[in-house]
């Protein structure tokens, strides 16, 4: 990877530290992780997010960023090729009726070049109910709502679109668990499922973050994403395994 690149993913990862820092109303986490190899095997894996979360008596606000990059040497002409890159974002306010039910809105923009997809959007809007909570940091958070999908394929499909658009019925599920003072278990579920072409995307995220001293914490993660009726010589499942830095603020 070009070290122009690398640059401008960790500046756009790091760069809204400064902004966070200085609102002292938001929360939140940045998180990179950079894996480089030469050797037997040269490939380079980068990795960034950004999480805030704002909260209030009546309203919570949350907005994640992500982004992922892959690259590694063809084995064949020993040029670099990029094997993953990834782009999301996703923004969330949620009404809060009482201490544990409240209405959401959401949106969500994806842009993966391996996809098979141009690009892939979201929005949708439902009921949640923190249906557990234990302390601050144990909680676990149901949802279900309905909501519509905008998605830009790279090629015309076989209905000859190049679009996919329907209603979807969004169910989704966060459990955090405070294994210690230092330690979290994070679990989160989604699924969309498309009312007119019937097709499901859900995904997952495992992870386990600990601290490591001050606002420094380290974070290893697993997410699956399964799309029930992928674009045409794509795979229906994506897995991801990561290991990254936390910076809390």
């Amino acid at each position: 990877m070009s070290f122009k690149k690398t640059v401008a993913i960790i500046a756009i990862s790091a760069a809204p530290l400064a902004y966070g820092q200085g609102a002292k109303d938001w929360q939140g986490e940045a998180e990179l992780g950079v894996l480089i190899t030469s050797g037997n095997t040269e490939e380079t894996n980068i990795n960034g997010r950004l999480g805030l979360v704002h909260e209030v008596d009546d309203w919570r606000n949350m907005a994640d960023f992500s982004s992922n990059y892959s690259e590694s040497e063809n084995s064949d002409t020993g040029a670099d090729q990029t094997t993953a890159e990834k782009y999301k974002a996703a923004l969330e306010t949620n009404y809060k009726f009482d201490e544990r039910q409240y209405w959401f809105l959401r949106g969500a923009y994806e842009k993966d070049r391996f996809s098979g997809y141009d690009f892939e959007s979201t929005a949708s809007t439902g009921y949640g109910n923190r249906v557990w909570q234990r302390g601050e940091r144990s909680f676990l958070d149901l949802s279900a709502g309905a909501g519509y999908r905008y998605n830009k394929l790279e090629t015309v499909n076989s209905d000859g679109d190049d679009v996919e658009k329907e209603a979807i019925a969004r169910l989704a599920a966060q459990f955090n668990y405070a294994l210690s003072e230092n330690a979290l278990f994070h679990q989160r579920l989604s699924t969309e499922i498309g009312l007119d072409e019937n097709n499901v995307i859900s995904q997952s995220e495992t992870a386990i973050k600990a601290n490591i001293m001050g606002d420094l914490s380290m974070k290893a993660a697993y997410r699956v994403k399964h799309v029930s009726d992928a674009p045409a010589g794509v795979d229906s499942t994506d897995t991801e395994t990561s290991l990254s830095l936390l910076y809390g603020f």
